[in-house]
């Protein structure tokens, strides 16, 4: 029995001391490798000097004269014509993947299609501006989100393409103005001619409300004067008048004044009616620092550096392989 202990106790002994120098040897190795790359780089010095100095002038010239610009306009499509805006915004950005300059400039108008890099559109969620517009919707976002996580509701295809407003983005090499880039892509998107005849029977419509209860409204301000001219006499004569008939008075300002509300609606409507795809705002000649953009200076110094030690490295391997064959 103590035989076996004591070879137990041997053995662990044996177990820690190979630990021990595996951990010795370990540190030994990293602190060769820490010399190795001192002396690599004292070898080399001139050559990874030369190389940060380069990189720094090549990324100053390339930040400097190659940069991107985004571009952003918001709009507001008409007449429902979400699916017809969107499907034109994929046209033209196939075209420029396709770098189909001819397209670009003879049937968009972009005077420098070259410099266009991509073009996107996205929907800007509101779900209050959605709901704000009436009643229906409201329900219709409470249906959804019945078998549903509400967030995902209000952010997918279905819900978001019917949102009020729409952002076209677009990334140029070059800035560009409003003239060269923005009114040729409206130009464009408002460029069709069933859209015009549903454009115009919209107006029509509109002003043919607007028309009609401007009427109403007139009615019933002479309801409401004729109230209160009796009510002023009956005061005057100081003598007490019953009225028989159900006036329902609270019923009737208060359709007025939803009338109001209403035709005030109509009126931006007419506004906005005006073109097809609305042009609400634009953003121009952001210059773009996501990524490396603008940062060569600093990235492309340390590229060449590394670039030059995994080359030496490489070299240095290849003839210790090559050396043993």
């Amino acid at each position: 029995m103590s035989t076996t202990s004591k070879n137990n106790s041997e053995n662990q002994e044996v177990d820690l001391s190979q630990i021990s120098k595996k951990i010795g040897s370990l540190f030994e190795e990293i602190s060769n490798s820490i010399f190795k790359g001192i002396l690599f780089i004292k070898k080399n010095i001139i050559a990874i000097g030369l190389l940060f100095i380069l990189g720094a002038v090549v990324g100053f010239y390339l930040d400097k004269n190659f940069k991107t610009y985004d571009n952003q306009l918001i709009v507001s499509p008409n007449f429902d014509t979400v699916d017809y805006l969107y499907s034109k915004i994929n046209l033209i950005n196939s075209k420029i993947n396709e770098n189909d300059t001819v397209f670009l400039k003879e049937t968009v108008g972009i005077k420098e299609p070259s410099k266009l890099i991509k073009i996107t559109i996205e929907p800007i969620t509101d779900i209050y501006k959605f709901i704000s517009y009436n009643d229906e919707n409201v329900e219709f976002i409470k249906l959804l989100a019945e078998d549903g996580d509400i967030k995902k509701i209000v952010n997918e295809n279905l819900t978001s393409k019917n949102y009020p407003y729409h952002l076209i983005r677009f990334s140029t090499s070059k800035a560009t103005s409003k003239e060269s880039s923005i009114a040729p892509i409206m130009a464009f998107l408002n460029n069709s001619d069933y859209y015009k005849i549903m454009q115009k029977e919209y107006l029509n419509n509109v002003k043919v409300k607007i028309a009609a209860y401007d009427s109403i409204i007139s009615q019933i301000d002479g309801i409401l004067n004729s109230f209160s001219n009796v009510a002023n006499s009956s005061q005057r004569n100081d003598k007490l008048i019953y009225y028989n008939e159900n006036t329902q008075l609270n019923d009737v300002i208060k359709t007025k004044n939803d009338l109001v509300k209403e035709q005030g609606i109509n009126r931006i409507e007419l506004v906005n009616y005006d073109t097809i795809i609305k042009e609400n705002s634009t953003t121009l000649n952001i210059i773009n620092m996501n990524s490396i953009n603008g940062k060569l200076m600093i990235v492309l110094p340390f590229l060449f550096v590394t670039l030059f030690i995994l080359i030496r490295f490489f070299i240095t391997y290849y003839k210790k392989q090559m050396s043993k064959l």
